[in-house]
């Protein structure tokens, strides 16, 4: 089943985790929807909108799981992004990993993850 990836900070998780629903970092609620990023686009997010961060957790959610409220829309220049219109449900996540800084100042990504 393929999976689609959220980075986000851990305060802003642990929030969601406590209310059962993830409604997304402040962009995604002045976007109109949750940003997502395949695999393969994983990392180029993380370099562009997030370097230099930390504590961060990259967490892995089912595509199928939500249904209607997905959608592939055409992104940085032209590439589809996956985008969520509506709350993440948690029971959609299928893991949740943490997103350190390596020594070159470039986040580290699980080994499953092609970065």
């Amino acid at each position: 089943m393929p999976l689609i990836y959220k980075i986000c900070p851990r305060d802003l998780w642990r929030e969601a985790e406590a209310v059962g629903r993830f409604t997304g970092a402040p962009v995604d609620v002045a976007d109109g929807f949750i940003h997502l990023s395949a695999a393969g686009q994983v990392s180029e997010t993380a370099a562009r909108h997030f370097a230099g961060q930390r504590d961060l957790l990259l967490v892995a959610v089912e595509a199928r799981a939500l249904g209607d409220a997905l959608r592939y829309e055409p992104s940085r220049g032209g590439a589809l992004f996956p985008h969520l219109y509506g709350d993440l449900p948690l029971a959609a996540v299928r893991s949740v990993a943490e997103l350190p800084l390596g020594e070159d100042g470039r986040h580290v990504f699980p080994a499953e993850i092609a970065a």
